[in-house]
């Protein structure tokens, strides 16, 4: 058996993120379904854990999900981490740029160099390649960096001159990362289904449904500030599955 909920686990919060997993494993284990006693962390929280048989719970990306997990897994229900302009259970991408860059419209980072977390991320890169081929171009994926509190310290370390950041992470960030000043943001995308939670295939998505309703009410007004959780959301899968997949970067290089 397998948990984790590495998407947005960093030091600040991985004490909420334990409380929250353990009142979901309390409550799964009260109705005799066995679970791990604590979470896993590192590499093995996001692929391995995906496509484990024996995966209990984890939160994986709309991008993800469409591309390899649908069908293997069963979607849970989403996050609603109250961001603004966003419906609940939704999200968008951050564009951020250097605070003195004096560039003032997207369209003016045509060429520019951009940073982005992975490739099969929906808010590092495929949110902000639909966004800027609905204007008419795409960005040059010079920097891959492995996360996007990285795509952001890129940006203000002058390796890349533009990074898409999904609006949770930017929202942490800029609550715990000093450089998050040398940033200023200059548009977001549509907001698209936000993370969504899975557990492996044929899992009692009902059970898990109550419980992560029960594991939100019973945490504290702090770790629900921590986690920026508000609730949970039942979107279906055609949600996730409507969103169009933009060409790779190896295909964008030009």
């Amino acid at each position: 058996m397998i948990a984790s909920l590495g998407m947005y686990d960093r030091p600040e919060t991985s004490g909420a993120n334990d409380r929250f997993w353990a009142a979901i494993r309390d409550g799964l284990r009260a109705r005799d379904v066995a679970a791990p006693q604590d979470l896993t962390r590192g590499d093995a929280a996001y692929w391995t854990a995906w496509e484990d048989p024996d995966l209990t719970f984890s939160q994986t990306c709309g991008y993800p999900y469409r591309a390899r997990l649908h069908g293997k897994v069963a979607l849970l229900g989403t996050p609603d981490y109250g961001l603004p302009g966003c419906p609940p259970g939704t999200y968008n991408s951050v564009f951020v740029v250097r605070a003195d860059d004096p560039r003032s419209a997207l369209t003016d980072f045509r060429t520019a160099p951009f940073a982005f977390n992975e490739a099969m991320s929906q808010s590092g890169w495929a949110a902000p390649q639909n966004h800027a081929a609905g204007l008419g171009f795409h960005f040059r994926p010079t920097l891959q960096t492995g996360a996007h509190r990285a795509s952001a310290l890129a940006v203000a370390e002058g390796r890349a001159d533009i990074a898409a950041i999904d609006a949770l992470s930017f929202a942490l960030c800029q609550r715990y990362d000093p450089f998050m000043g040398q940033l200023r943001e200059i548009a977001r995308t549509e907001p698209t289904p936000a993370l969504p939670y899975i557990a492996a295939k044929g899992e009692n998505v009902a059970i898990f449904r109550t419980l992560l309703a029960e594991a939100v009410s019973s945490m504290t007004p702090q770790d629900r500030s921590t986690l920026c959780l508000h609730g949970i959301v039942a979107l279906a899968p055609a949600a996730y599955l409507v969103i169009p997949n933009p060409p790779p970067p190896g295909e964008l290089k030009g």
